[in-house]
């Protein structure tokens, strides 16, 4: 009985649905026989797709082609955020734009199943994060996430020039820190799409994506709606012999 009780006075947990538009740029460029330059440069709106500014969101890194199969990157990022204005009383002194200062490091693995590869995505972040609130201070989180994708070329028996692909991943976010009380689940992001090898340079790609966010309280979830579209480009700045044109291009992440 006494469990039954203390179960009852939980508050339940409410949804609050979103929808948004995440437009993004990824880059890998090969500047000795290992290392690569990695960057990712995303523009993100939200309300109804495209009625406020969300993010703008900057990562850079060093990529160390440890052998085929993994894959080891580090890096800053750089992300800015328009203040959700809807969420502060007119009293409230607010900051419309907040910046953070993230290190991240990833570990990257594959996994061949015949024609398709399974990529498993291990990366971790440091967050020096502030609130809205005008002065607020800088504290230190730490976010963990794994991400599990795959790519499924489905025109050619490989990812080549001229290749239409399916692409999905599940992502799950977990973060800890003195900041965090009640939600250590941060987020499980479900992604599916479709895409196209234009060459060995350039990959488009564009999907659904569903989000579930946990928010401070807890009790608090966002149900998020948010459509995707995506340009990939790598470039070879070393002096290695050119290969055949039909080879498979290894998808950026």
């Amino acid at each position: 009985m006494e469990n039954q009780a203390g179960d009852s006075a939980l508050p339940e947990k409410k949804y609050t649905r979103q929808s948004g538009l995440w437009l993004g740029m990824y880059t890998k460029y090969r500047i000795g026989e290992k290392l690569f330059y990695y960057g990712e440069y995303h523009m993100r709106r939200r309300d109804h797709l495209i009625e406020n500014m969300a993010q703008i969101y900057l990562r850079f890194g060093l990529s160390y082609l440890v052998n085929e199969k993994f894959e080891v990157t580090g890096g800053i990022v750089t992300p800015f955020y328009w203040a959700p204005k809807d969420q502060y009383s007119d009293e409230e002194q607010i900051d419309n734009v907040v910046n953070q200062f993230r290190f991240w490091q990833q570990f990257l693995f594959i996994q061949s199943m015949g024609r398709v590869k399974i990529y498993h995505q291990i990366r971790t972040e440091q967050r020096w994060k502030r609130d809205y609130l005008v002065n607020s201070p800088f504290e230190l989180t730490h976010r963990m996430r794994y991400k599990i994708s795959t790519y499924i070329p489905l025109n050619k028996p490989k990812l080549q020039d001229k290749t239409v692909f399916f692409s999905g991943y599940n992502e799950i976010f977990i973060q800890a820190g003195k900041p965090v009380l009640y939600n250590y689940f941060e987020d499980n992001r479900l992604f599916l799409g479709l895409g196209y090898v234009i060459n060995e340079n350039f990959q488009l790609q564009a999907g659904y994506m569903k989000s579930i966010q946990q928010k401070e309280r807890g009790f608090d979830l966002n149900n998020r709606d948010i459509i995707r579209f995506s340009v990939y480009h790598n470039l070879d700045f070393t002096k290695r012999k050119k290969e055949s044109r039909n080879q498979e291009v290894d998808p950026l992440l």
